[in-house]
């Protein structure tokens, strides 16, 4: 079975984030998420895992000015030069976290050149990076307008189109859902090619429990496939996230 870790952007946000760390392996996390951890220092973040004994397993690129910026810059003619002194920034993060897996955000574009740019952008960030596992992930246009990389299929072809060992999927249940209806088939074409996986409900991206998802189905042919990996809990806790987390302690995902 799969270990859960918990998205400190989203979840226990009651907290400072350094004390979320804390609260994540007391809630019975093994492992921590946080999308843009750039607005604190790296060794703070790096001792909060370490004192939780938690993993960081997941972190995005660009960083900062997320609040109504940009939703990255790799697939954005004319923004190489941004993309690549961000990545260079997020990578040193990473290093010093001990960071899993690096998702690489595509940005808000569309047509061949965007898909041009973003081929070259991650064949030399998978260069640049060898050591590291760099990550795509489809994002639907619901939650994102504009982002392009909104189809797995496409985005399987574009790991198969730069063809580096170190590229991989993040498979998010909730936006395969929002894309595509039906996450198990979604689950059966693309499972092979993921890395990291994300979950939340739907409708509402709230707790991964009842609803239009079979998250019990969907665990089972996750472990049929002989996924080791992490799965991130990436969701908006519909009340507090102590309140929400039955579905970790038993299981009732």
């Amino acid at each position: 079975m799969a270990r859960f870790a918990a998205n400190l952007t989203f979840l226990f946000t009651e907290l400072p984030m350094l004390e979320r760390f804390g609260a994540a392996r007391r809630a019975g996390f093994e492992g921590v998420e946080v999308l843009f951890p750039y607005d604190l220092a790296a060794p703070e973040l790096a001792s909060a895992a370490q004192a939780a004994g938690v993993e960081f397993v997941l972190m995005n690129t660009p960083p900062p000015n997320w609040a109504g910026g940009p939703r990255g810059f790799a697939a954005v003619p004319g923004g190489e030069e941004r993309f690549r002194r961000d990545f260079d920034r997020a990578l040193r993060f990473a290093q010093a976290l001990r960071c899993r897996h690096i998702h690489v955000m595509a940005g808000r574009a569309e047509g061949e050149a965007a898909r041009q740019t973003f081929v070259e952008n991650l064949r030399w960030a998978c260069a640049r990076a060898p050591h590291a596992s760099l990550l795509v992930e489809p994002i639907n246009p619901g939650d994102m307008p504009g982002y392009f990389l909104a189809d797995f299929d496409q985005a399987v072809e574009v790991i198969d189109e730069v063809g580096a060992p170190n590229l991989g999927l993040q498979f998010d249940a909730y936006h395969a859902h929002q894309i595509t209806g039906d996450v198990l088939s979604c689950w059966d074409r693309h499972g092979a090619r993921a890395r990291h996986i994300q979950i939340a409900g739907a409708p509402g991206r709230h707790e991964p429990k009842a609803g239009e998802i079979d998250f019990a189905g969907f665990f089972r042919r996750v472990d049929a496939l002989g996924y080791r990996g992490w799965v991130g809990a990436e969701y908006m806790p519909a009340t507090t996230t102590e309140a929400g987390l039955r579905w970790l302690r038993d299981g009732s995902a």
